[in-house]
């Protein structure tokens, strides 16, 4: 399956996200679950056949990427859904997925076979993988955030259910982003002789990964007032820093010499 197919098939998904989007806000959650659901698995089905066709994962380019963020926002979108019944989290994954979709029909890229040696390791799935699920995860516990900061300021009160989605996702997330630098470090232990060497993505991963662990310690103090407050400020703040971490740094002229820019 080549490049090509995209331009009908991401429109084919964004139509079944938007169905699933219009039957959550109309509380139908079963046929907005599996309209969502299938959106995902037509993206899926283009993922694996284009790996088929560039025999490699299409993890390289950041079209491919982009790829990526789409099937796995939409699909954890649809799972969070049907366990929890937020809408708000549906529309969230559908939405921004559906933005990743426009952006590889608007700007398609040139594809090709060809893997650069360092490119070429056992690492290289799990590592870009861990990366792109906790991407979306983390994502999701960010805009948690800011909506339970508004309930607070509103009314007084979090929303235990909010909270309960925070915290998990918030370990979810920091648990596969952390299998990420770990894969990362043993990966470039292979490709260049040394775990670490305070690349510039390296290096906001790592302050990222800071930020979301900050989240957990503070949760550990008292839960009212200013630390909660405080806590809940740190998932945003995380969220920035993963923007920055995947697509800031490629701007920075420390990057200019990074191995992580192809």
């Amino acid at each position: 399956m080549s490049w090509s197919w995209h331009g009908y098939l991401a429109p084919l998904s964004m139509a079944l996200w938007l169905l699933g989007v219009l039957m959550a806000i109309k509380k139908r959650p079963w046929l907005a679950f599996w309209l969502t659901l299938a959106g995902t698995l037509v993206t899926g089905l283009f993922i694996a056949g284009l790996w088929v066709r560039l025999e490699r994962p299409p993890m390289r380019t950041m079209g491919e990427t982009r790829l990526w963020y789409s099937f796995f926002l939409s699909g954890a979108g649809a799972l969070a859904y049907a366990r929890r019944r937020f809408a708000w989290l549906l529309i969230f994954g559908c939405l921004l997925a559906s933005v990743f979709a426009v952006i590889n029909v608007v700007k398609p890229e040139l594809h090709s076979k060809a893997l650069m040696p360092a490119l070429q390791s056992p690492f290289f799935i799990p590592h870009v993988t861990s990366y792109m699920l906790s991407y979306a995860v983390l994502a999701a516990s960010a805009l948690a955030s800011a909506l339970q900061l508004r309930k607070i300021s509103a009314a007084g009160v979090p929303d235990k259910s909010l909270d309960d989605f925070i915290d998990s996702s918030v370990r979810t997330g920091l648990g596969l982003l952390m299998l990420g630098l770990l894969t990362g470090a043993a990966w470039a232990k292979e490709a260049w002789g040394h775990y670490w060497s305070w690349d510039p993505k390296e290096t906001w991963a790592l302050v990222t990964a800071a930020a979301f662990l900050a989240y957990l310690h503070l949760r550990r103090s008292p839960p009212r007032g200013a630390g909660r407050r405080l806590a809940l400020l740190a998932p945003p703040l995380g969220l920035v820093m993963l923007m920055i971490t995947w697509l800031g740094v490629s701007y920075l002229p420390a990057a200019m010499g990074s191995v992580h820019i192809y």
